[in-house]
């Protein structure tokens, strides 16, 4: 075995990743797509910027926003799940209560199958913006550079989303999809 030259088995099939963007008020949620050889580039297939009323009680709104992405795993069939790691937030709860949307879609994300990444936003920056300190301006027109949108996105959380995804793509690139 020693010297004999391995080839990665070539495959077919498209990579697809559901991104998040954590939040309960405003969840950022992306499926993109990529050919496994890389030839293809990145496709966009969906986006959305999913909210919840800020009336019910957080637990409802963990709920809601569970279910969500659960009905996006069966529609979509990603093989893989990429999710922004919380920075320190100055609001305690806030940070709290988005620790716990985290916790509870890496376990759906982990019960469905999926390969789970995370990613801090230094290296969602520096991935999409090739500098980690790039502001969301700077995101939103990379992003816009990177991948084609046949739609028109109101939400950051969309963009992040899918630059979330789009880090991933490019920092799993040996990853076995199958």
């Amino acid at each position: 075995m020693d010297g004999d030259i391995i080839f990665p088995r070539p495959i077919s099939h498209w990579m697809k990743i559901l991104s998040i963007d954590p939040g309960y008020e405003r969840v950022g949620i992306a499926v993109i797509e990529k050919t496994s050889s890389g030839s293809g580039g990145e496709k966009f297939i969906y986006s959305n910027c999913f909210k919840t009323n800020k009336g019910l009680p957080f637990l409802e709104r963990l709920g809601l926003v569970g279910q969500e992405v659960e009905r996006i795993i069966k529609k979509y069939k990603p093989k893989a799940f990429a999710i922004e790691k919380l920075f320190f937030n100055t609001n305690q709860k806030t940070a709290t209560n988005v620790s716990e949307v985290r916790g509870a879609l890496i376990y759906i994300a982990l019960k469905n199958k999926l390969k789970v990444f995370e990613y801090t936003p230094l290296q969602i920056k520096s991935a999409v913006c090739g500098d980690g300190h790039g502001d969301k301006t700077q995101v939103v027109s990379m992003v816009k550079n990177l991948i084609q949108i046949e739609k028109n996105i109101e939400h950051d959380d969309e963009y992040d989303a899918i630059a979330i995804g789009l880090t991933c793509f490019a920092s799993e690139r040996n990853i076995d999809w199958v």
